[in-house]
């Protein structure tokens, strides 16, 4: 744990010392929860968990992550006065009957959204399915992806345009921490889902525009963009907004189509962009400031028919002699990491 101001400390310790903020602090190391959430698990009302949330928020205990018309809390990380709130809750007695309870409700409420999740992913498994028979197997696609990596393990890595979460559960044993940010509560719900029952405990993932991104500069050691791309109308500005985020030496990995004639996919899955030729991508990486390092091709072999696409990954570096970009006007919109 940091340094931190004796007010800010006083402040934190305050916030702390009330046995209902306790549980909820117990409660968010289990992971991101809603007010409606804390209500059920608490037996309290919306009024008074709100304003128990309100408190920890400003002693800097906890963070407010916004999806839509929700609200997530999430224990505060180190570099802010969360390292208080690790050092209190690894004093607490975990048999404890109360905090028992708490997580036996905490429970119910995961298989709530467990069921949620998996009726939407149900829903549009299909349409999935038939996008994955166009390439080669997903499987060699990720095998490519941790070879790329190499034995980088980034203290940060965020996922752009996370959907189910995959690249968080993917890299999982690499990473001190994870966060991927997608635009549909949707999606985010089966993601959360997939990350919790998989027992990933140091990834999260945010409702985020991946074309602002609410992190500082040069905060994240490994930014991927898997199958994202081709959604964008201008994927040069989420490649800008990538390097942004990257610290100096970190790593930006892309995966993507390379050009193909498929224009159902525009029609039926609102793809913006029918792949990528090497050579634009190259451009936008240099544009960007950043060195590409790698670029590979998966192609479908004659055997597995007409019509297959072939899929690209490009790796980029972020030169450990960058100056790191202007911080942005407006810092309270950032989070430091």
């Amino acid at each position: 744990m940091g340094l931190h101001s004796t007010s800010a400390l006083v402040n934190a310790l305050k916030a702390a010392a009330e046995p209902t903020r306790l549980r909820i602090l117990s409660l968010l190391r289990s992971g991101p929860l809603t007010v409606k959430d804390l209500t059920r698990v608490l037996g309290q009302s919306q009024p008074r968990i709100s304003r128990h949330l309100k408190l920890l928020v400003e002693a800097e205990l906890i963070e407010r992550a916004p999806e839509g018309s929700w609200v997530f809390f999430h224990l505060a990380q180190d570099g802010h006065v969360g390292g208080v709130a690790a050092n209190i809750l690894s004093s607490l007695d975990l048999a404890d009957p109360v905090l028992l309870r708490d997580r036996q409700r905490f429970d119910g409420v995961k298989r709530d959204r467990e069921t949620a999740a998996l009726a939407y992913f149900g829903k549009h498994a299909a349409d999935w399915d038939r996008i994955r028979a166009l390439h080669i197997a997903e499987t060699e696609v990720e095998a490519a992806l941790i070879a790329a990596l190499g034995t980088t393990k980034p203290q940060l890595l965020v996922d752009l345009g996370t959907g189910t979460g995959r690249i968080l559960e993917l890299f999982a044993d690499r990473y001190q921490r994870g966060i991927g940010f997608d635009l549909s509560p949707a999606m985010l719900a089966y993601a959360r889902s997939k990350l919790s029952k998989a027992g990933i405990g140091h990834a999260q993932v945010r409702q985020g525009d991946i074309f602002n991104v609410p992190l500082a500069d040069a905060t994240a050691g490994v930014v991927v963009l898997h199958q994202i791309l081709h959604f964008l109308s201008d994927p040069l500005r989420a490649l800008q907004e990538a390097a942004r985020l990257l610290e100096p030496g970190g790593t930006l990995l892309i995966v993507d189509f390379a050009p193909h004639t498929l224009e159902f996919l525009r029609d039926d899955y609102a793809h913006q962009r029918l792949g990528f030729a090497d050579a634009q991508v190259q451009q936008w990486l240099g544009e960007c400031g950043l060195k590409s390092v790698v670029s590979r091709h998966l192609t479908p072999s004659a055997s597995d028919g007409p019509d297959k696409l072939t899929v690209s990954l490009w790796q980029a570096v972020q030169p450990k002699s960058a100056v790191a970009a202007k911080k942005r006007t407006s810092s309270s919109s950032l989070e430091t990491v």
